[in-house]
């Protein structure tokens, strides 16, 4: 479906390059804002008292609001313009950033990361549309190119800006930063972008949205509460109900409704199907146990946020550089081998980290992370185009937005999987019991060291000899996990997905509005 344009690509008077730039800063502050909280969590965790169940929420409500209002937003930019859908994003974003910097709880950190994520979703939901109006023929190949490059690079910068404004300012300071560069956004967005929306204004499913959006939060507070309260509490009990009763709602509301937010039409579709699955298990097995590793290297190891930064760094930067190296041989290569492949690779990172103890140092999970970089670098940039081959052309870009959800919500949902591994696994190992456990995972090592009597002799050397091998033990199960979702689900995907032309000659979609380029 095609978009109706301003009568000019780009504002008079500015630069042919001023758009790309607008929309690029934005790209890597909400890319940026996913991952640059992990090596900051030890130090929110002592400032603001948080427990491990916190520090979970810090990193979750960010990628579930992402999640959960990219499809609605999209409808919603469709309709009212994707200019001032991003504006609008851009303000709600840089907003919550200054709440999140000067929040003096968890329980308000959390509230600011959940609104940041919304705006983070207007941003990232209108960007390839926005593209798409400011350039075209070789200049759009080459916008694509340098803002898929900003996107590897905004992943990659994550880990060492979040140790080196940790360390050298403070950790309110990884939320501040955004506020001048949004700023100066904000303005040249203004001054360079021009408006495009639908010729025909879609109506916007919000009965969908709703009912989606509280699937997804339903969801994923059960497997949050998972680590404090067991699968057979009421809470998560609860919970997962109402994920089943919203998402029931959602399907009956989207077979209803003429314009869907979802084309559920899509889902009888076996390839699009399977790559959404590898989207999710992608961002679970490559990214979800990374703040364990952070809490680890930390408040075990005693590296410092920059140190631990960089012990990260080369799952990130290998995959950029695999990305970039590899992205014409990989653009015409079968999505069963880039992705079904990469997904497996990672797979046998993770499994690499599955002999870490309690003598491991933070050598021991470099090979991991490489290995998990290169599978990350091969699958990551053919997901979203490998969604887009198994739908017909004009459901292309609802498939690419259905899939950046699908990866949100799998990162959301890791979190919470492995982190209740992780805490069970630190429970059943350490001695001392629940309370002693609950410290640690919470990234309170030192404290519960400083707590420790110190006769009888040696007494207080064993309790850390005891967590460090409780801790790093726990990091090798949690691994494991991810692991084997990753191997066996790339296993699935290379021997079942289908080739792109065999899936277009299946069964027809069904219509509605979809298109978010």
């Amino acid at each position: 479906m095609t978009s109706s344009p301003s009568p000019t690509a780009v504002a008079p008077g500015h630069g042919r390059w001023a758009p790309l730039l607008a929309v690029c800063l934005g790209t890597f502050m909400l890319l940026l804002d996913v991952s640059i909280v992990n090596v900051a969590l030890p130090d929110m965790a002592t400032a603001l008292d948080a427990s491990f169940t916190g520090l979970q929420w810090v990193v979750d409500a960010y990628a579930l609001a992402l999640a959960a209002l990219l499809l609605l937003v999209g409808s919603i930019a469709d309709a009212v313009g994707r200019r001032r859908t991003y504006l609008v994003g851009l303000a709600v974003f840089v907003a919550a950033s200054l709440v999140c910097g000067i929040a003096p709880s968890v329980g308000l950190l959390v509230a600011a990361r959940f609104v940041q994520g919304a705006g983070a979703a207007a941003m990232l939901a209108t960007t390839i549309a926005l593209l798409n109006t400011a350039y075209h023929g070789r200049d759009l190949g080459t916008a694509f190119g340098i803002w898929g490059a900003t996107s590897g690079a905004a992943v990659a910068a994550g880990p060492i800006m979040g140790g080196l404004l940790t360390q050298g300012l403070s950790w309110r300071w990884i939320f501040f930063v955004n506020i001048p560069i949004g700023l100066a956004t904000i303005v040249m967005a203004r001054r360079t972008l021009s408006e495009s929306r639908l010729p025909q204004r879609p109506r916007i499913d919000w009965a969908g949205g709703g009912a989606f959006t509280l699937a997804a939060a339903a969801l994923t507070f059960a497997l949050v509460r998972v680590a404090e309260e067991g699968w057979g509490s009421g809470q998560t009990l609860g919970a997962l109900a109402l994920c089943v009763a919203a998402l029931g709602a959602f399907v009956a509301i989207e077979r209803r409704v003429d314009e869907p937010m979802l084309d559920l039409a899509m889902l009888r579709r076996r390839s699009f199907v399977l790559v959404l699955i590898a989207a999710a298990l992608l961002s679970i097995s490559a990214f979800a146990g990374l703040i364990y590793v952070s809490i680890w290297l930390q408040t075990v190891l005693d590296l410092g946020a920059i140190s631990a930064g960089l012990v990260t760094l080369p799952l990130s930067g290998i995959a950029f550089f695999v990305a970039g190296g590899l992205g014409r041989v990989l653009h015409g290569a079968s999505p069963r081998w880039t992705v079904g492949g990469g997904l497996a690779i990672i797979g046998v990172g993770d499994l690499l980290m599955l002999g870490l103890d309690g003598s491991s140092g933070w050598a021991a999970v470099l090979p991991g992370l490489a290995v998990i970089g290169v599978g990350a670098g091969i699958a990551i940039p053919t997901v979203v185009a490998a969604a887009m081959a198994a739908v017909p052309r004009e459901r292309g870009g609802m498939a690419a937005g259905a899939v950046n959800t699908g990866r949100q919500l799998g990162f959301a949902a890791g979190i919470g999987i492995l982190g209740s591994i992780f805490s069970a696994r630190v429970d059943a190992l350490l001695p001392g019991g629940a309370e002693i456990a609950h410290a640690v995972t919470s990234g309170g090592s030192a404290a519960v060291l400083a707590a420790a009597p110190a006769a009888p002799a040696g007494s207080r050397a064993t309790l850390d000899t005891a967590i460090h091998s409780a801790v790093g033990g726990a990091l090798g199960t949690t691994f494991l996990v991810a692991g084997v979702l990753g191997v066996v689900g790339g296993a699935v995907v290379a021997l079942l997905l289908r080739e792109p032309a065999a899936e277009r000659a299946a069964e027809p979609v069904g219509e509605g509005v979809g298109a978010r380029a």
